[in-house]
């Protein structure tokens, strides 16, 4: 059989992280709460028509041709100039790499860094996307626990106190996809401290950072690293538009020389074309301003969904409470299976869909939970789906535990 001669890595028999996630549903009343994108009404498409036309008009044939791996020179200091000002990171443009989108600054992170069997530790839940990427190279995973203000360090340093192997940690700091956590100031700087006393690399990905309703961004992780060994990453497709598929990494030394190396082997050329039109719409335009347009509609979506969350849920279910970003994460009672819950109850009776909390599992062992995504639908459509599930989930509630 041809998939015999398949790279174990991509066994075939064994479904991606990603895979199935977001089940469509036709009937004409279904509101999904599943997929994490952005909301296109306030994509900044005529800025960003005139942003491709002016790097047309400004270099002509040469915008086509082969230029730069490592993405325009002039978005890379743009980018350098965001992170600085919001992150309270210092760097340089030779630091910065342009990649297609997040995922692929992750994807070739794991790609860099990890050999079968290597140790890395992520917090668990965790982003699927990140999961997926990670399988590939068939890591050994250790999970450590979330708390209200990020990871549990105690259950860090005992994980890395009895695995002293561990070579790498995948976190995301800032309105944490899938349950909205940010973590502390305080976490942040001893997190490195951490890393620097048992060798060990912090990957951190930030894709929402810049989407607080009423805080500023945090320091990035990357702002208290002393030994280049924090890979900070981050994307434009929450804050812009995703098609345009452009994130960024930015690492140091022989880090991102491995990077680099990686990247070399797989995508010779950056988007040039891509790259000079947001270099263009960063130079016309407040992207901040932008950013507080988003910010305050994201609010008016959130605070729907936990307004929801407090009046239509059972007093057995627990919930975050996100202060940015897009996501909420919802804990069911133990004996109820949020998939199970999804294909046989919620799906076919209400219309809703969600993600069950088991993709962001790295064993795929936990049941009882689900995300649930606001940023693309207004707050009369999240009232409307989230009473609706409700319903579903109180039903699901009474039938595990009745009322005597």
């Amino acid at each position: 059989m041809l998939k015999n001669l398949v790279a174990q890595r991509v066994n075939p028999d064994v479904p991606s992280a990603l895979s199935g996630l977001f089940v469509n549903d036709p009937d004409p009343h279904a509101i999904s709460f599943a997929a994490g994108s952005p909301n296109e009404r306030l994509f900044p498409v005529k800025e960003m028509q005139r942003a491709f036309n002016t790097a047309i008009e400004q270099q002509g044939a040469h915008l086509f041709q082969y230029q730069s791996m490592q993405g325009n020179l002039n978005l890379r200091e743009k980018l350098v100039a965001r992170i600085q000002k919001w992150g309270h990171v210092t760097t340089t443009a030779d630091n910065v790499l342009v990649t297609v989108g997040g995922q692929q600054a992750i994807e070739l992170v794991a790609k860099a860094l990890l050999d079968p069997g290597d140790e890395m530790v992520v917090e668990v839940p965790t982003y699927v996307g990140a999961l997926a990427a990670f399988d590939l190279y068939q890591p050994t995973y250790y999970s450590v626990d979330l708390q209200a203000d990020g990871l549990d360090l105690d259950e860090l340093e005992d994980t890395l106190k009895r695995h002293p192997g561990i070579k790498l940690l995948y976190t995301v700091p800032d309105y944490h996809n899938p349950t909205g956590i940010t973590m502390s100031v305080a976490k942040r700087q001893a997190l490195v401290t951490l890393a620097n006393r048992y060798d060990f690399i912090i990957l951190e990905d930030s894709p929402y950072r810049d989407l607080g309703y009423a805080n500023l961004p945090l320091p990035a992780i990357k702002s208290f690293d002393t030994q280049d060994r924090v890979i900070f990453v981050s994307s434009l497709s929450k804050i812009l538009m995703p098609a345009l598929r452009t994130g960024w990494l930015v690492a140091d030394g022989p880090i991102l020389d491995a990077i680099l190396k990686v990247r070399l082997a797989s995508d010779l050329e950056a988007n040039g074309v891509i790259h000079a039109a947001i270099a263009n719409y960063m130079e016309e335009n407040d992207l901040d301003q932008h950013v507080n347009v988003l910010k305050d509609h994201y609010r008016q979506q959130c605070t729907a969904m936990v307004a929801a969350l407090e009046n239509d849920f059972p007093e057995e279910v627990s919930f975050t409470r996100p202060k940015g970003g897009f996501f909420d994460w919802v804990t069911l009672p133990e004996e109820l299976d949020a998939a199970a819950l999804l294909s046989q109850q919620v799906i076919p009776q209400a219309h809703i869909n969600y993600v069950p909390g088991t993709n962001f599992y790295p064993g795929r062992d936990v049941h009882n939970s689900l995300r649930l995504c606001f940023s693309g639908l207004s707050p009369a459509e999240i009232s409307a789906g989230m009473g609706r599930l409700g319903e579903q989930v109180k039903a699901a509630v009474r039938e595990v535990r009745p009322v005597l």
